[in-house]
């Protein structure tokens, strides 16, 4: 039922397009652009055309489609809610990815600096 309206919403969205494409728009004539235009009850272009209703039933079939859409696209749930969520390893800190606030404990030994005597200096020959 999903794939099929989603197919429907498909037809209906190029239709809507290639119908909106084909129509002229109320500016087009040559007489409207110099102020000539004729006015009337309904306009320049007269009572709504063919093409024009068609476009409004496309447009409403194009918001029913829409909708439906959304509601079995919630009912459904999404894609990522039905796969299992895997843990992450835990994976220790090195001293590289510790922060600059973050302090390793010293190893024993470690930071105490040890003072090694200087060698004897020989004579000079």
């Amino acid at each position: 039922m999903y794939a099929a309206l989603v197919v429907l919403h498909l037809i209906v969205c190029l239709c809507l397009i290639f119908i909106i494409l084909i129509q002229s728009s109320k500016g087009a004539e040559m007489g409207a652009a110099f102020g000539g235009s004729n006015q009337t009850l309904f306009g320049s272009r007269g009572a709504a055309t063919f093409l024009n209703k068609i476009t409004t039933a496309g447009a409403i079939l194009f918001m029913i489609t829409s909708l439906s859409l959304a509601v079995f696209s919630v009912k459904r749930g999404s894609v990522m809610s039905s796969v299992p969520a895997k843990e992450a390893p835990a994976i220790p800190l090195t001293d590289t990815q510790a922060g600059p606030l973050q302090e390793q404990p010293a190893a024993p030994g470690q930071g105490e600096v040890q003072e090694t005597p200087a060698p004897p200096a020989e004579a000079a020959k």
